[in-house]
């Protein structure tokens, strides 16, 4: 979502059309975010609560928690075309709109040179299959190459986690309570061309 402002209730309204959109149940998702007030608002952490959402935060005073979210900003602004000032919201959601589709279709090393949408999409099993198939195929052709035996196509992590121990301590000072343990997350964007 694009706009001038920020506040709970826009986050609400975003993550409510998201979270319906995506048919998002209880235990799917986990939305890490700072400590703003948008994102610490009571309607907001209800709102997710009612989704069985969990909640991560990052830690009180710490500006460098989402190395995730401040990668993809560095991504963002160092992409060709970023003209670092738009003209209005129009222009700005325009280029982001192109900008998105992009990096959902751009692997990622953090997931295992999958893309975003791939994982989002649950397309992860047959891009795996191809994957291991040809190292099982390369191995069978020169297997003096693999000293430890036939490689392992790799997956994207199961659960992704920002501080998870100090994370979910911090979940305390601000009155919600610690999931027992961190669960796997989904990414959610809305695709191109849908109202935010």
């Amino acid at each position: 979502m694009i706009s001038a402002k920020e506040n709970g209730a826009l986050a609400q309204h975003l993550f409510q059309h998201a979270l319906t959109h995506y048919d998002i149940r209880g235990g799917q998702l986990t939305v890490h975010q700072d400590r703003g007030a948008p994102m610490i608002a009571e309607t907001y952490r209800d709102l997710l609560a009612a989704f069985g959402v969990e909640p991560s935060y990052s830690r009180p005073r710490v500006s460098n928690d989402n190395a995730v979210s401040e990668s993809m900003f560095k991504t963002l602004k160092y992409s060709p075309g970023y003209p670092g000032r738009f003209a209005d919201l129009d222009d700005a959601r325009r280029w982001m709109t192109g900008f998105i589709e992009h990096y959902q279709r751009r692997p990622h090393e953090g997931i295992a040179f999958y893309t975003p949408a791939d994982v989002f999409h649950g397309r992860i099993e047959p891009i795996y299959d191809r994957r291991q198939g040809a190292l099982d195929a390369h191995f069978a052709a020169h297997p003096e190459r693999y000293p430890n035996g036939v490689p392992k196509a790799k997956r994207p992590p199961a659960v992704m986690a920002i501080n998870p121990q100090d994370g979910l301590a911090a979940l305390g000072e601000i009155g919600a309570t610690a999931p027992p343990e961190p669960i796997s997350a989904t990414p959610v964007s809305l695709p191109s061309g849908e109202p935010t």
